[in-house]
C-alpha cells in the first residue's frame, strides 16, 4: 500500500474527504520526523515507537575490492512495533 492508497482508506474509514485525510497524514509524518530528528521518541500505544538510534562505528569491507573500510558512527531512524501490532501480524 502506498501513501495515496492509505489516504483513500483513511478517508473512507474516517468518513472525511481524501484531501482532509491527506493533510492529517502529512502532518502526522511531519511531526514524527521532526520529533525523532530532535532525538525524542514518538510512542503510539499498541502500534509502536519511532525513535532515533545510534549506530556505532565499525569496520566493513568494500564488496568490489575486498579492502577493509571504516564505516563512521551515525544516527538512524528506527521503528519498533508494539505488542498489539506484532500479535496482529503474527496471527
Amino acid at each position: 500500500m502506498n501513501k495515496e492508497e492509505l489516504v483513500q482508506e483513511v478517508a473512507k474509514k474516517a468518513k472525511v474527504t481524501q484531501k482532509e485525510a491527506a493533510e492529517v497524514l502529512s502532518t502526522l509524518i511531519e511531526v514524527v520526523e521532526k520529533t525523532v530528528s530532535k532525538g525524542k521518541k514518538v510512542t503510539l500505544v499498541g502500534f509502536g515507537t519511532f525513535e532515533a538510534r545510534k549506530r556505532a562505528a565499525r569496520t566493513g569491507r568494500n564488496p568490489q575490492t575486498g579492502k577493509e573500510i571504516k564505516i563512521p558512527a551515525k544516527t538512524v531512524p528506527a521503528f519498533t512495533a508494539g505488542k498489539k501490532f506484532r500479535e496482529l501480524v503474527n496471527k
